[in-house]
């Protein structure tokens, strides 16, 4: 397992690296950096003080290594000493890019998190049930929903949902509050964006558990436990469960970008000060460092949970680790 977890290490620190350089590269070469930062109304000479206070008068391939080195060993700007890991200063608000992501991301964190749980709750219990149940009513009326759900969109369900909940007087707008300091109230703020951007996710889960559940059911070794007698609900959870997590675990690692995709969209939609709302004015507001911080720092985290993802596949399925 040691060195299927090393090689999946590695690839990541890869990928972050030629990411990390493209979008570098892009971003600081289409446009005046220093005109970005000090806006229309700018003068010749704020604009050569900034290119002097960012180290833009440098060549571009050593802006680079300062922005790269600046993530280990911290870096100074003639402003102030920016300490590691430093994603710089924004354009727009002046602040350090790592202290202003790291204050949103308890929002997204909880956001996303708690999302998961939902459609993996409700959708694998959904498909379960409906293969269990298959050719019933129940079993129809599921597969209609996760069929109907599947086309729903968060920018369109997230609207409807608050006109009639939130401006309907029902629930109260949802918001972020510390878990720490009232549970009850993070749970109360978070149960609508939950629901909103979990719907889609639940609809495909479902029906993806529903079909690979009745796949492995017609397995020889399913059949031949169900033959030498044992009851039909030990087989079903005991046998033909555990092979039908292995298709599903492997989405689930795929899902993760668009799981932080769905979170822009619900955070934006219900004003939650999340990352995904801070990408999101940072684009529009041409804030590069920050656009640069929360591409990475995000980047990060999914190649994260992707080798956390493999090894659970690997620890399901010991082929993985062999091939």
């Amino acid at each position: 397992m040691l060195p299927f977890l090393i090689r999946r290490t590695f690839g990541a620190i890869v990928i972050l690296i030629l990411l990390s350089a493209f979008t570098f590269f892009v971003f600081f070469s289409a446009g005046d950096p220093a005109l970005m930062s000090c806006g229309k109304n700018c003068t010749a000479d704020n604009i050569a003080l900034i290119h002097q206070n960012l180290g833009l008068d440098k060549p571009l391939i050593q802006q680079y290594w300062d922005f790269v080195v600046g993530i280990f060993a911290g870096r100074d700007f003639t402003v102030g000493h920016c300490p590691a890991p430093c994603f710089g200063y924004s354009f727009a608000t002046k602040q350090n890019v790592w202290d202003t992501m790291i204050d949103r991301l308890p929002t997204t964190a909880s956001l996303a998190i708690g999302g998961a749980v939902v459609f993996l709750t409700i959708g694998l219990g959904a498909g379960l049930l409906a293969a269990w149940k298959r050719g019933s009513l129940l079993d129809k009326g599921v597969t209609g929903a996760s069929m109907v759900l599947s086309s729903v969109q968060i920018y369109i369900l997230g609207p409807v949902v608050l006109g009639l909940f939130v401006y309907s007087g029902i629930m109260a707008a949802p918001k972020y509050v510390d878990f720490t300091s009232d549970p009850a109230g993070w749970f109360m703020g978070l149960l609508l964006p939950w629901l909103v951007m979990s719907t889609i996710f639940t609809a495909q889960y479902t029906r993806m558990s529903r079909s690979t559940m009745i796949e492995q059911l017609q397995e020889e070794h399913v059949r031949t436990a169900k033959a030498k007698g044992m009851p039909r609900r030990y087989v079903f959870l005991r046998y033909a469960w555990r092979g039908s997590l292995i298709p599903i675990v492997t989405i689930l690692g795929m899902d993760l970008g668009s799981l932080f995709g769905g979170a822009m969209i619900t955070e934006y939609t219900f004003s939650l000060a999340g990352l995904g709302r801070l990408a999101i004015n940072s684009v529009t507001t041409l804030d590069l460092p920050m656009v640069m911080g929360v591409l990475l720092f995000s980047a990060s985290l999914i190649l994260l949970f992707n080798i956390i993802v493999d090894a659970t596949y690997a620890f399901i399925d010991p082929r993985v680790r062999l091939s």
